[in-house]
C-alpha cells in the first residue's frame, strides 16, 4: 500500500498543471485573487462561478479535480451545494477545500461533516493554499489508484462500496466463510500454444479473459487467481450475497455464451476449435492474505476450492460440472433436459465421493 501511496504523490505532482480547479465564490476579488496565486503555484486550469446555484450544473459539465468553497453566498450556501455534491454519484468524490472567514467552529464542523476535505480562512496564505490543493490532489490520486488496484478483483460496483468502508475485507484477518468457488479454463490451451504465434496467443488470451471477466463483473464476483488459461472466482465473499448461488449460475451461463462468439472468431481466423470447462462447488473455505512477509496474495482455500478445480478438469468443452450441494441450490433454474447426474464420483485426490451433476448450454 506504500508503494501505492507514492504513486499517488507522484501522478498529482506530475499532473499539477493540468488539473483543474474549480471555485465557488460570490466575491469577484477573492475570485481574481485566488485564480493568480494558484497560476503562480503551476496551476493553469482553472473555472469559476459566482452563483451556487447553478454550480452544480457546472461541476457536471466540467468534473474539476477540486474544488474551492465558500460558505457563505446569497441563494445556495456553501453547505447546501456540500450536500448536494455528496448526494450526486457522480460528485461525491470530488474533493472540496472550504475557503471562509467564518470564525464559527461549529461552522467548520458542520463543513466537514457534509464532506469538506480541508478548511482554510480568508484571507488565505498564498503558500498554503498551493500546498492544500496538492496535498488534497495528491489524496485523490491515492484514492484512484487503490480503487484501481481493487477492480483487478471485483467489479467497479463493488470497489466503490469498499472504497466507501473505513475496514476494507482485503486487510481484515482470517476466517471461514460459506462459498461458491467457480473455475474455468480452456480446453485445447496448450496445443493453440504449439501452434499459434507467441504474439497472437497473448491477444487470444487477453481477448478470452476480458469476456469472462465482464461475465464474472456483471453478476459482482470476485476474482481470486487468474493463471495461464485458468481462472478462480468466489461469491459470498468477501462481501456477504444471498444469491451466491444463482450469482455463480448466471455467470458460468454468461461465460459460455460470451465465450462462444469468440470461439467461433478463433475458428474462422486460426482454423481451432476450443470451448471453456466450468467447474463449480458450494461449501465453507478459508479466506484471508496468505504468503510470506515479502509477498502476500488475498486468496481462498480449502476443500471447497480444490472441488471446484477437479471439476473444472473433468469438465468437457462447453459443460458445466457442479457439485450436489450446488445443483441443490440452483435446480430451480435450469431445465431437468440440460442436466445429468454422474452419480457419485470419486474426485482425484479426495477420499470422499461427490454428487456431480453436468448441466449443458
Amino acid at each position: 500500500m506504500e508503494d501505492v501511496r507514492r504513486e499517488g504523490q507522484r501522478i498529482a505532482l506530475g499532473a499539477l498543471g493540468n488539473a483543474l480547479v474549480m471555485m465557488v465564490d460570490d466575491d469577484p476579488i477573492v475570485v481574481e485573487l485566488t485564480q493568480g496565486l494558484l497560476q503562480k503555484a503551476g496551476y493553469r486550469r482553472f473555472v469559476s462561478t459566482s452563483d451556487a446555484s447553478t454550480a452544480i450544473a457546472m461541476l457536471l459539465r466540467e468534473l474539476p479535480d477540486v474544488v474551492l468553497l465558500d460558505l457563505n453566498m446569497p441563494g445556495v450556501s456553501g453547505f447546501e451545494l456540500l450536500a448536494q455534491m455528496r448526494g450526486d454519484p457522480v460528485l461525491k468524490h470530488i474533493p472540496a477545500i472550504v475557503l471562509t472567514s467564518e470564525e464559527d467552529a461549529q461552522a467548520r464542523l458542520r463543513a466537514l461533516d457534509l464532506g469538506a476535505s480541508d478548511f482554510l480562512r480568508k484571507p488565505v496564505d498564498p503558500s498554503e493554499l498551493a500546498l492544500r490543493v496538492r496535498n488534497t490532489l495528491a489524496a485523490r490520486a491515492h484514492r484512484e489508484q487503490v480503487r484501481k488496484a481493487f477492480v483487478r478483483y471485483v467489479s467497479p460496483r463493488l470497489a466503490e462500496g469498499i472504497m466507501s468502508e473505513a475496514d476494507a475485507p482485503f486487510a481484515s484477518p482470517p476466517q471461514r466463510a460459506e462459498m461458491v468457488a467457480l473455475f474455468a479454463d480452456l480446453r485445447g490451451f496448450t496445443r493453440i500454444t504449439e501452434t499459434i504465434e507467441v504474439e497472437q496467443v497473448v491477444g487470444m488470451l487477453n481477448e478470452y479473459f476480458t469476456v469472462l471477466t465482464e461475465a464474472i463483473y456483471q453478476h459482482d464476483g470476485t476474482i481470486f487467481n487468474m493463471a495461464g488459461d485458468s481462472l478462480l472466482v468466489g461469491f459470498n465473499v468477501p462481501f456477504l450475497q444471498p444469491d451466491a448461488a444463482e450469482r455463480a449460475w448466471r455467470t458460468a451461463e454468461e461465460m459460455l455464451a460470451r465465450f462462444s462468439k469468440v470461439a467461433a472468431g478463433w475458428r474462422a481466423r486460426h482454423g481451432i476449435s476450443t470451448g471453456i470447462g466450468i467447474g463449480v462447488c458450494q461449501g465453507q473455505v478459508i479466506i484471508g492474505n496468505v504468503g510470506s512477509p515479502h509477498y502476500m496474495s488475498y486468496t481462498v482455500i480449502g476443500n471447497t476450492v480444490n472441488t471446484a478445480a477437479r471439476l473444472k478438469e473433468m469438465a468437457l468443452m462447453g459443460e458445466v460440472l457442479v457439485s450436489g450441494d450446488f445443483y441443490d441450490a440452483i435446480r430451480r433454474l435450469v431445465p431437468g433436459n440440460r442436466v445429468e447426474s454422474r452419480g457419485a464420483v470419486a474426485l482425484r485426490g479426495k477420499s470422499e465421493t461427490v454428487r456431480v451433476y453436468a448441466i449443458r448450454p
